[in-house]
């Protein structure tokens, strides 16, 4: 893979290399058009989606940080944005082009005031696996082999100036509007900005570890503070395939109900009694080992769930309340869902969608063992949010409704339960948890 020499950290160089991106879009819509005219519209519209799902991502690659960070988000929204682009922004969870030698031990260097030759035994300049915000390079240390995981340079410094260029088009694609929508922007910056903690994310991931290591078929790397810095994390090297790998050559039942409730029960158990989830749920950040353990990486991304969001989010997921009007609506309120100001066709439409989607999205609560390799389950996710995601009547609507805590719970589950499916677990013991 091609290695990158630097990378436009200042807020000019980012702004054009989005100015240019958006070039290239603008050159795709133009030969749409054209294609119209001896193509069908589907066959029209497929090209359109796979030029511009490259030209977007190729140019976010070499950006890198938050701009990225935001495709790879997108990406999980398997129901809402076109395969094209669900295919080509995944590339941004584990695997884009990464910074060449040269740069690492230059970027390594203005991290720790060291050179890792001068800290680690061995050090692969060349990097194993590159994300969004960092990249992983392999080493070792009196017989230890350890991964660290070096920060892009510039990512801490340009995660508002990337947010501010970018918010047109997040406004624009979810309809966001109102005085208060700066909340939501306010939590995803906060959230990019805790990511390039690495200090927090080293606190974050033995505390995690520490308090799950009880559970079932998972396994945590160790994380060395003496060799980590606020850009640099070195844990114990873990072996074993991406889950996205894994998935895809599986052919083991038992194994995959294995993997998925180990998975399904790392995060209810986070979610109802830690009451802090790691809020990134994508393939890159799990490995399955040799011995069919689930490894859990990168807890840079972590979600407190505070008691006044938590109750009335599930209290939601029984299906009693969903059926009950009054109380229904009382919680709909309480999360921010409808607004004292609403009209009263506002009111009605988003107390049906929602009923509409939680009665859907909180079947697998409804039941003591579900099923998440079944297709018309998620084949009913996806045709709900392509219905939603076209329809005039949101469009001609205050889009902006939720809790700002929703953004990263929401993402959480879309995120649990597109893995779940993916792992193909079909017999998970949802209240399993509680045995620990």
């Amino acid at each position: 893979m091609k290695t990158l020499d630097s990378i436009p950290t200042s807020k000019i160089q980012r702004a054009s290399k989005l100015i240019q991106t958006g070039a290239k879009v603008g050159v795709n819509y133009l030969k749409y058009y054209g294609d119209k005219l001896t193509k069908t519209e589907e066959e029209a519209k497929e090209n359109l989606n796979l030029s511009n799902a490259e030209d977007i991502y190729d140019g976010l690659k070499q950006m890198k940080g938050s701009a990225l960070k935001v495709a790879q988000m997108l990406s999980m929204e398997k129901s809402i944005l076109p395969k094209a682009y669900v295919e080509k922004f995944s590339l941004a969870q584990f695997s884009v082009p990464p910074l060449s030698a040269p740069l690492v031990i230059k970027t390594f260097k203005n991290y720790f005031g060291k050179s890792p030759y001068e800290i680690f035994d061995t050090f692969n300049a060349t990097s194993i696996n590159a994300a969004s915000i960092g990249q992983v390079h392999e080493a070792e240390l009196n017989g230890k082999k350890l991964a660290v995981k070096i920060q892009y340079p510039g990512v801490a410094d340009s995660i508002s100036s990337d947010l501010a260029l970018v918010k047109p088009i997040a406004i624009k694609m979810f309809n966001i509007k109102g005085k208060d929508s700066d909340k939501y922007f306010k939590e995803v910056e906060n959230k990019l900005i805790e990511e390039t903690d690495y200090i927090n994310e080293v606190k974050q991931s033995k505390e995690i570890a520490t308090a799950c290591k009880h559970l079932p078929n998972l396994s945590f790397p160790e994380y060395y503070e003496a060799w980590s810095s606020e850009r640099i994390i070195t844990m114990d090297w873990m072996s074993g395939k991406h889950l996205s790998e894994f998935t895809a050559i599986n052919t083991n039942q038992e194994t995959a109900n294995t993997i998925g409730q180990a998975l399904w029960d790392f995060y209810m158990y986070q979610m109802h009694v830690i009451k802090k989830v790691h809020a990134d749920p994508h393939p890159g950040n799990f490995l399955v080992s040799d011995e069919g353990k689930l490894i859990i990486l990168d807890f840079g991304c972590m979600k407190t769930v505070p008691d006044d969001f938590y109750t009335p989010y599930f209290e939601l997921a029984k299906k009693e309340n969903i059926n009950n009007p009054v109380f229904f609506e009382e919680k709909l309120y309480e999360l921010e869902i409808l607004k004292p100001e609403d009209t009263k066709e506002e009111k009605v439409f988003f107390s049906t969608l929602f009923h509409e989607m939680l009665s859907l999205f909180t079947q697998p609560f409804h039941n003591e063992i579900f099923d998440f390799s079944d297709e018309t389950f998620f084949g009913k996710i996806a045709k709900l949010g392509e219905r939603y995601s076209k329809s005039t009547e949101i469009r001609n609507m205050n889009g902006n409704r939720g809790s700002k805590h929703f953004i990263y719970i929401n993402r959480t589950f879309f995120g649990l339960y597109n893995l779940m499916h993916d792992i193909k677990a079909n017999t998970v013991v949802i209240n399993n948890f509680l045995k620990y």
